[in-house]
């Protein structure tokens, strides 16, 4: 995809910051971090949002979830607590059209953005 900006960071087309990388995604920090630990985990494979997904793409999806979890414990956020967060659509955030996972942390979420459990 020529105008998605994560495509032409993975291609080499955009300098990022690359923290991680594998045969599936890559890992940097976000522009714009809403937590002193703010990382996206980002595939390889152009898949714009979940709403996209494939059966073929279970595999993929739980990568994404273990690197987001390995990224947090790489920066010390594991045992504190972190969050990760998929943006599905403009309601709910999602500014790229490029399927990618928020590592969140290094301090205590605002309560409203907590989900509570229940009781």
């Amino acid at each position: 995809m020529d105008n998605c900006v994560f495509c032409q960071i993975i291609a080499g087309k955009i300098p990022a910051q690359i923290l991680f990388e594998d045969a599936q995604v890559i890992v940097i920090p976000d522009a714009h971090p809403a937590a002193p630990t703010h990382l996206l985990v980002i595939p390889r494979k152009h898949i714009p949002s979940l709403n996209e997904l494939e059966a073929d793409d279970t595999d993929l999806v739980g990568h994404m979830v273990i690197i987001g979890r390995e990224m947090a414990r790489k920066a010390g956020i594991a045992e504190s607590g972190f969050r990760l967060v998929i943006n599905t659509g403009p309601q709910a955030g999602q500014s790229v059209y490029h399927l990618h996972l928020h590592v969140l942390g290094g301090m205590q979420m605002p309560v409203g953005l907590q989900v509570k459990g229940l009781h």
